[in-house]
């Protein structure tokens, strides 16, 4: 039986810290960071108990920070081009090495990101780790790279803006600008001629919006003469970008989430992912893709085995959830990427996405539970979970580069009071949590496990709601039902996104048991999962299933087939 994925997305710089000091702007003396020592074997058996099959570290690989490390060899970025003090973890300083601030020790910070990759798979889990091949840091320097290794932008024609082997893209004879108050004299940044900047900015003078503390890597793309493609011979970029991922695959990573994928070229991604696949088989490649338009290119031709489902599933559970949206809209949703379900990767929360119980999103933790359920029992495909959105973490402090936005920072040295208070110094447990965290956590544990079901994990999937339309104790704007089945096992998920409790009934068509294969004359018993009790079945419930369920909440139905 194929395992259903479900993946822990954690900032190992937040999750391990224990200060509770969070002064805005902190520095990491002040702020503490964590370490890849605080996913102790302890740490990762509470996660792995939860159900999760893979977790993505993020923020793993060297990116620019303002904390200095020359006095270890690293050398000193500038701080008008890195966010916040800690630096973004998509700004990379060196592919080829971890960041020092997740070390005990700085000197043998990729001997304990190894060990982190082992603890990880002695307690049952697998490593996902960045992969961020559109942009680096300006001031990228690799100290690390193997020997005989180039560094990037080392043999670059730097006179011309384009060359199919040039490394970057450059603005010949301008200077890099920056539009915002920045240091002077003889403490300036200095950037002649200017590199394009990271979201295709070709302007030297990038705006505070922009992705200013990062440059854009040539792939043979020819922005300026229509984006022709001069792909023969193979790019430098493309040798150098394929053996940094052969590198991370010969230390035990599992898999790869692939920054802002669609901003490079899919023939890369053809070309490359089957030779680092044919170094390890079971390797999973994630593709962050916003454009549904692009979904079967990068999938069918790119070779990825799962792609972000930002736009389509993410964006109507969000809008369902806040009532923005019928949650019939669901129903389309899947229905426009059909084909593709089984290959995209579901969430409500991500380091890029506002907390659901912010004030910019649901307000509440509980009323995502309904949507949550839909997208981890929808298909087959994996789900993401993003730490501490099982304890109902609102993302609104106020951190220094990242405000209150809704967002856990990604650019400050902090920490999350829910997690903080989860961990017990290591201790782990509902000790720190009151009762409404406790209760969210049961739920996600349980919805994980529930998951297991065979049906779920391996299942068909038949849409309920066109046979619902115009049935009066059911309100298609509100609720949302579906079946999912495989030869042993039969299951109905009911989710209500209103804000009271319905007693409602679900009609079921007769080509939903022909389309499953499963002859309703031999269930005799069902019971919801959540609750474990037992319903009772009428005579006649094949035809019509009455239900009640709570506000903002859902069931999970299984049916004994004799």
């Amino acid at each position: 039986m194929a395992e259903k994925i479900f993946i822990y997305q954690v900032l190992p710089r937040l999750f391990g810290n224990n200060k509770d000091l969070n002064k805005e702007n902190g520095t990491i003396e002040e702020n503490g960071v964590g370490k890849f020592s605080s996913f102790d074997n302890k740490a990762l058996k509470e996660i792995n108990k939860m159900g999760f099959t893979h977790i993505w570290y993020t923020g793993v690989l060297e990116h620019a920070s303002k904390t200095d490390y020359s006095a270890h060899g690293i050398p000193k970025d500038h701080p008008d081009v890195i966010k916040g003090n800690a630096g973004s973890p998509y700004a990379i300083r060196d592919y080829y090495d971890v960041s020092p601030d997740l070390a005990d020790i700085v000197e043998t910070r990729m001997q304990e990101f190894e060990a982190l990759i082992e603890r990880t798979h002695k307690n049952g889990m697998k490593v996902i780790i960045d992969f961020v091949p559109n942009h680096v840091a300006r001031q990228y320097h690799s100290d690390a790279k193997p020997k005989k290794t180039k560094d990037l932008g080392t043999d670059d024609d730097i006179s011309v803006g384009f060359d199919p082997d040039n490394n970057f893209y450059y603005i010949p004879n301008q200077r890099l600008e920056l539009q915002f108050p920045v240091q002077q004299g003889k403490d300036a940044y200095n950037e002649y001629p200017a590199k394009v900047t990271g979201n295709d900015c070709f302007s030297n003078k990038p705006s505070v919006t922009d992705w200013y503390e990062t440059v854009k890597l040539n792939y043979g793309v020819d922005y300026n003469n229509g984006k022709t493609n001069c792909f023969t011979p193979t790019p430098d970029t493309w040798l150098k970008m394929r053996d940094i991922l052969l590198y991370w695959t010969a230390k035990g990573v599992d898999g790869f989430r692939c920054d802002m994928a669609e901003m490079v070229p899919v023939e890369f991604w053809n070309w490359v992912i089957p030779k680092v696949k044919a170094k390890s088989k079971s390797l999973i490649f994630i593709a962050e893709v916003y454009n549904p338009e692009l979904y079967h290119k990068y999938v069918d031709w790119g070779l990825f085995d799962y792609l972000y489902d930002k736009v389509g599933l993410y964006d109507t559970l969000r809008n369902v959830i806040n009532h923005y949206q019928p949650s019939s809209d669901i129903t389309f949703c899947w229905q426009k990427i059909d084909g593709l379900q089984a290959k995209m990767l579901n969430f409500l929360e991500n380091h890029d996405e506002q907390r659901i119980a912010s004030d910019f999103f649901a307000g509440d933790p509980f009323k995502a539970i309904p949507g949550m359920i839909v997208a981890a029992t929808l298909n087959i495909n994996p789900v993401m979970i993003y730490f501490g959105q099982e304890l109902g973490e609102r993302g609104m402090d106020k951190e220094g580069f990242s405000g209150v936005d809704g967002r856990t920072t990604i650019f400050d040295y902090w920490s999350v009071n829910s997690i903080r208070n989860w961990r017990n110094n290591g201790a782990f447990g509902n000790k720190g949590l009151d009762a409404n965290q406790i209760k969210l956590r049961k739920f996600y544990t349980q919805l994980i496990q529930i998951t297991k079901e065979e049906a779920i994990t391996n299942g068909k999937f038949f849409d309920l709601m066109y046979a619902n339309y115009n049935n009066p104790e059911f309100d298609s704007t509100k609720q949302y039902a579906f079946l999912r089945s495989d030869k042993r096992e039969f299951i109905m998920v009911i989710v209500n996104f209103d804000s009271k409790k319905v007693n409602l009934s679900v009609q079921i068509p007769y080509h939903a048991f022909e389309y499953m294969a499963i002859e309703p004359q031999r269930i005799k018993k069902a019971k919801e999962l959540f609750s474990k009790k037992d319903i009772v079945l009428s005579s006649r419930w094949d035809r019509m299933l009455f239900i009640d369920i709570d506000e903002y909440s859902g069931k999970i139905i299984k049916f004994s087939i004799s």
